[in-house]
């Protein structure tokens, strides 16, 4: 993809990769099959496969992009949107031809920049179709049954399955909703092919993917974007140097050790085989002077807040999981709350009517596994921290 911190206009798009691919849609399928192409978005799911489920379905389909990007510590659509619009436009368009949708939408977060840029965008496309849904501002807005309900007309909260949405989606209509990443590398593969796009990455999982590393001091929030080949290894994304674990994937990825990371690839199979999820592409290094369990007593805190408030998981399970962790942090739990904390964190798996219980009790075992060391210093009203200055933002992107 295009680098560099300037928005690239219609204009130089069109100069770069030239007009729209007049490509089919069983030739685009095919494409994309060859290019082995995964989702972008957190769940890594084929995109070929995605496409030709909705595809197979009867009746007119709705494509919708989807860059609402609810996680606080993720920059990677918010960059792509705010400085490379086009790109994820011209993927839509193709997603669209693909599936035979006869309504094209951008969902993307309510952030003014994104929302500006996107008007720009489409502005200089005087024969475009596409309409922009203003997503809500939560964590869960990016779920994709969350997405339909809002493109929908909806309040933008997640639903039980089935139906799945590429079976009835927005207003009953098969529907395939695609990240705004996926989309990107989608025009890339119509325009340059299969082969171009497997020349990075693994056999196994191909491609590049854009990251969001924390600790780099690449803008005034210490983060910066980064697009990587999968395969490489996390020492070459960020200094792991007196790192006492690294978060991964986001606030529903896992934490590793320290140690581990540093012998550790940006992939789903390196991170599979230590417990790690690759989610969102988050990469967030913890400090040594940082105690984990204060960093994740935070971030389960905001996620209790997030819940669309629709099944017990959420409105009971996450908001008790929430303050047994805070007073794990503030070393004022004992033995029988941390049985009590792993109890919880089993029993609302599953159960939910999204995946948001699953993702929040998996960060949290993760802390629980990685700092173990810092849990019975904690029982024993012990702290290693030396740093209490915030590592993980939960706040909104200013």
């Amino acid at each position: 993809m295009p680098h560099g911190p300037d928005v690239v206009d219609l204009a130089a798009h069109r100069a770069r990769h030239g007009d729209l691919p007049g490509i089919g849609p069983a030739e685009l399928l095919d494409a994309l099959e060859a290019s082995g192409l995964t989702g972008r978005g957190g769940a890594g799911f084929p995109t070929a496969r995605k496409w030709r489920a909705v595809a197979a379905q009867r009746g007119p389909a709705v494509v919708v992009g989807n860059g609402a990007e609810g996680e606080p510590a993720s920059s990677k659509d918010h960059v792509l949107l705010t400085r490379n619009p086009h790109l994820v436009l011209d993927g839509l368009l193709l997603a669209a031809r693909a599936v035979g949708a006869t309504r094209a939408v951008l969902y993307a977060e309510p952030d003014r920049a994104v929302q500006a840029a996107l008007r720009r965008a489409l502005a200089e496309r005087a024969d475009h179709t596409i309409e922009v849904v203003v997503a809500h501002h939560r964590f869960i807005a990016g779920e994709e049954s969350a997405v339909v309900d809002a493109v929908s007309g909806g309040l933008g909260l997640p639903r039980a399955r089935p139906p799945r949405v590429f079976e009835r989606g927005v207003d009953g209509h098969p529907t395939l909703v695609q990240n705004a990443e996926t989309l990107a590398h989608v025009a890339l593969v119509a325009w340059y092919g299969p082969e171009w796009f497997r020349q990075v990455g693994t056999d196994a999982e191909p491609g590049s993917m854009l990251t969001t590393v924390h600790g780099t001091g690449a803008d005034r929030r210490g983060r910066a974007v980064i697009e990587a080949a999968i395969g490489t290894p996390l020492t070459h994304l960020v200094n792991l140097d007196d790192t006492r674990a690294v978060l991964i994937g986001g606030y529903h990825g896992t934490w590793i050790d320290g140690d581990v990371a540093r012998s550790t690839l940006l992939s789903r199979g390196s991170l599979g085989a230590v417990d790690g999820a690759l989610g969102a592409g988050v990469v967030v290094p913890l400090p040594v002077w940082t105690c984990g369990l204060v960093e994740t007593a935070r971030v389960m805190v905001y996620l209790a807040t997030q819940s669309a408030g629709q099944c017990g998981p959420c409105l009971n399970g996450l908001p008790r999981m929430a303050l047994a962790v805070e007073a794990l942090a503030e070393s004022r739990a004992a033995p029988a709350d941390l049985d009590d904390l792993r109890r919880w964190a089993g029993l609302v798996r599953g159960r939910g009517a999204c995946a948001h219980p699953d993702g929040t009790a998996r960060f949290l075992a993760s802390a629980l596994t990685v700092f173990d060391d810092e849990v019975r210093l904690h029982l024993d009203g012990h702290c290693t921290g030396t740093d209490r200055r915030p590592v993980l933002d939960v706040g909104r992107r200013p």
